[in-house]
């Protein structure tokens, strides 16, 4: 019935009302790789644009850090969690195939009982969850959810493959967004194409292809990536989302206060923000620091601006991304204080 009632008084505007990250205490740095396999800090850096990746404990789960960035979310918000009626979780590295990671994080932020669930969209993780949890607060169903992007990538990483492992670090970055006058949501974008799921992915441990002594013996549990097909189809596709995000509030490039693109790549970043014209002094990057971090990418960087103070009330952000799937997205929004 508390939902009926909720639905019955639809809310048509959304904000962000906190922003909290988390990223693991262990620093996995280009000489460290360079000890791992043939590589070097000037190969590394040239390439992908990192530096270092944060990498977490051995008795670590992705819902410890969501739980992290959670609490610190919470305390930007100044709210309790169980303020929060919903919890929304975008990951590939849930600590289980089932339960849902979103039910561990409800649990150890304090508000069990409130709905959760997960989305596993791999890079393209917050922009879509983005999308669904401002539509859940904009319908009137829930007054505030918490989003988390979150990673233990390491995990799931082959440390003897240099094509992949010079890539990929842990962490969580969270968002509350919560029922407002102002709609900070202007547009959205998304896509998917799963015709070629083999271009970007975990190939064994679901129903296709079972663990099994073979595929732990083959590593067909750690990411597979084709990178020459993954560049060409990431430039177009977010520059493609970006445009048609803004496009939907009458927006173009011009406009836009700050790009936060997912960081994935220095390289694909550049090309993304070339094409769409937008000064470098627009975009956030991070991926010196913290390395490809999928779904928790984007909340990071968008952490570290906040807490730099350069957002200010009616700043046009695009959040664009793509990942497995393959999958991409975008989304429009404007920040209020």
């Amino acid at each position: 019935m508390r939902t009926r009632a909720r639905a019955a008084s639809v809310v048509r505007g959304v904000r962000i009302a906190g922003v909290g990250s988390y990223a693991p205490e262990r620093i996995l740095s280009n000489e460290d790789l360079a000890q791992l396999v043939n590589t070097n800090d000037e190969w590394i850096t040239s390439r992908t644009g990192m530096k270092r990746r944060h990498i977490a404990a051995a008795d670590q789960a992705t819902s410890d850090l969501a739980i992290e960035a959670g609490r610190r979310a919470l305390a930007r918000a100044g709210l309790s969690a169980c303020e929060i009626d919903a919890f929304v979780v975008a990951t590939v590295t849930p600590d289980y195939p089932f339960p849902a990671t979103a039910c561990l994080v409800a649990n150890g932020l304090g508000a069990p009982g409130k709905a959760a669930f997960d989305i596993g969209i791999a890079c393209s993780g917050f922009v879509y969850g983005l999308t669904v949890a401002s539509g859940l607060v904009r319908s009137g169903v829930f007054r505030r959810v918490m989003l988390i992007g979150a990673e233990a990538l390491s995990k799931i990483t082959n440390y003897t493959d240099r094509s992949t492992c010079v890539l990929f670090g842990d962490g969580a970055g969270a968002v509350i967004l919560e029922a407002s006058e102002q709609n900070c949501f202007l547009g959205t974008s998304l896509g998917a194409d799963g015709s070629k799921p083999e271009v970007l992915f975990q190939p064994a441990g679901g129903s296709r292809m079972p663990a099994s002594t073979q595929t732990i013996e083959e590593n067909l549990h750690s990411i597979h990536m084709s990178g020459k097909e993954v560049f060409k189809f990431a430039v177009s596709k977010m520059v493609d989302s970006a445009l048609t995000a803004l496009g939907e509030a009458s927006l173009s490039p011009d406009d836009m206060t700050y790009l936060i693109p997912h960081q994935a790549n220095l390289r694909i970043i550049d090309s993304v923000t070339k094409y769409l014209k937008v000064p470098a002094e627009k975009v956030v990057v991070n991926i010196q620091e913290y390395g490809n971090t999928s779904s928790a990418s984007i909340p990071l960087a968008l952490a570290e601006l906040d807490a730099s103070g350069k957002l200010k009330e009616g700043d046009v952000i695009v959040f664009v991304a793509f990942g497995g799937g393959l999958s991409w997205g975008a989304v429009a929004w404007r920040w209020a204080a």
